[in-house]
């Protein structure tokens, strides 16, 4: 037991240091951005034709299959095929992609390609967000959340296809779709919330280590890392955490009414299958099947906003997600 105390001592004192470490390193990070100006952070936004890939893709195993005669008349059918496209009205689907972290860090890219997919879509368009995250903070994903929203306003259809999971922050977004598709093992739900941190005060006072916290207004802090946490303080941090639980399950209720709150908002998740089962999705389906049945009507566009991040702060955006996974 003293051997676990002294090493529960050792990592305490490890987590503080590299906090210290990276509060450091973004101070730093702060200072050069400052320094650079207010200028906006430089990036591009990339458009690729998804239909010309599934092309290729085809015509690159027939070249292997057909012999030289049969291939050359099918590329030359093909041809035909794609100028007789050209010339038809085809509906357009643009296709999305959100990889979210703790903070939702792919915001800034999403804002940009729905911004950049307003100017020229139309209420005949659809958009497809192929969404994975298990969710983080609760502002950032509100805001992710209002993004996609902003393409529901525009009345454009949304479609959120989930191959791995939407769980949590995710899901608050997924929700926000006229249609959700899902993978039959894909994680969705986790409609709750979750706050957990650890308290050193004992460990300071068995040091002879005084800790002092001022406040300016009563709930300024409820519970803290160093001080001593009151049941008052408890009770009302727990108070804001159901109060954000409530406003999930209001917006959940709001977008996705075909479904039983007080079954689906207990912070559990539901693999595809179920998922359906509970109304959570509405087909089984990956979105690589979704994309190649609609490319045989549809014209399909992936937009990739790509912005240059400082190195720096790569480094600290990773090492902070390391740490908080």
């Amino acid at each position: 037991m003293e051997y676990l105390a002294e090493y529960g001592i050792f990592l305490a004192k490890l987590i503080t240091l590299l906090l210290a470490v990276l509060f450091v390193v973004a101070a730093i990070a702060g200072r050069m951005q400052r320094g650079q100006g207010n200028a906006p952070s430089p990036g591009s936004l990339e458009v690729r034709k998804l239909n010309d890939d599934y092309r290729k893709a085809a015509m690159t195993i027939k070249a292997s299959l057909l012999p030289r005669k049969e291939f050359k008349a099918e590329h030359k059918a093909e041809k035909a095929r794609r100028k007789q496209q050209a010339a038809d009205k085809r509906a357009r689907l643009w296709v999305l992609d959100f990889h979210g972290d703790i903070r939702a860090s792919a915001l800034t890219g999403l804002r940009e390609e729905i911004t950049a997919l307003l100017t020229t879509a139309s209420e005949d368009d659809e958009v497809l967000v192929r969404l994975e995250s298990a969710g983080g903070q609760v502002h950032a994903y509100g805001l992710a959340a209002a993004q996609l929203m902003r393409i529901r306003d525009r009345n454009i259809r949304l479609t959120v296809s989930v191959d791995k999971i939407a769980a949590s922050g995710g899901y608050m977004m997924a929700c926000v779709a006229d249609r959700i598709i899902a993978a039959p093992f894909a994680i969705l739900g986790s409609i709750g919330v979750i706050a957990q941190l650890p308290n050193f005060n004992r460990w300071l006072k068995e040091r002879d280590i005084e800790y002092e916290q001022f406040m300016a207004g009563e709930h300024k802090r409820t519970v803290t890392l160093f001080g001593e946490n009151t049941e008052e303080g408890r009770s009302k941090f727990q108070e804001e955490i159901e109060d954000v639980h409530a406003l999930f399950k209001e917006f959940v209720g709001t977008h996705r009414p075909q479904v039983d709150l007080d079954e689906i908002a207990t912070g559990e998740y539901w693999l595809g299958t179920r998922a359906i089962d509970h109304k959570l999705a509405d087909e089984l389906i990956t979105s690589d099947d979704y994309l190649l049945k609609a490319s045989e009507q549809a014209d399909l566009f992936h937009l990739r906003w790509t912005g240059k991040q400082p190195w720096l702060a790569r480094v600290l955006s990773q090492t902070t997600d390391a740490l908080l996974r």
